[in-house]
């Protein structure tokens, strides 16, 4: 029985490529061209391909740690300053105070250390709206809206005031607009009530 091989999809392009140049369809530098390789990267990926089959082709760092990880030494340090002197930070907030520190690790990295330790919980996130549209008011009159917008509205030729606006929640119709000194509730309050413009 054949043992099966693990194989990524630039391993499987490799392999249909160097088959082609071992059964002459192909030459090395037409293969090279179009795996984007160099002539030299070729040669050797064809000897590893003769040697040990298929199997020749496949990364040898695969299932290893990364070389850039960061020790188990100075995680479990960087976990205990966080749980003595951070505690109550998020991951975004304690990378920069640990950087202060002298300890460089990036905000993902540290989440996800925080969250197996159990230092962080991850929030989903809400879907949808925080405050859903409320309806408009089904007849005109039940429900006036009173909005004030202090600006400089005569630009240089007079003084800045604010223009108070009275608006219908059902049409949406200006009721009354005036200009006024200031903001206040005096001004929002007009003699005789809101009279229609």
């Amino acid at each position: 029985m054949r043992g099966h091989i693990k194989m990524s999809g630039k391993e499987v392009r490799r392999l249909e490529v160097l088959r082609q140049v071992a059964d002459g369809v192909i030459t090395q530098r037409q293969a090279a061209e179009k795996l984007g390789l160099c002539d030299r990267q070729v040669r050797r990926l064809l000897r590893c391909y003769e040697r040990h089959g298929a199997a020749g082709l496949v990364s040898r760092k695969r299932g290893k740690p990364s070389n850039r990880r960061i020790h188990q030494a100075v995680k479990d340090a960087i976990l205990g300053e966080i749980k003595a002197r951070y505690a109550d930070f998020g991951p975004t907030l304690a990378a920069e105070y640990l950087a202060g520190d002298g300890y460089k690790v990036s905000k993902e990295t540290l989440r996800r250390w925080m969250i197996e330790a159990g230092l962080w919980r991850a929030v989903a996130r809400r879907r949808g709206r925080l405050h859903p549209p409320r309806p408009r008011r089904a007849r005109q009159g039940e429900l006036i809206q009173i909005d004030g917008s202090l600006h400089a509205w005569f630009e240089d030729r007079g003084e800045r005031c604010a223009l108070i606006a009275f608006i219908d929640d059902a049409t949406s119709r200006v009721m009354l607009a005036r200009f006024v000194p200031v903001e206040s509730t005096q001004a929002s309050c007009p003699a005789g009530g809101v009279r229609q413009a």
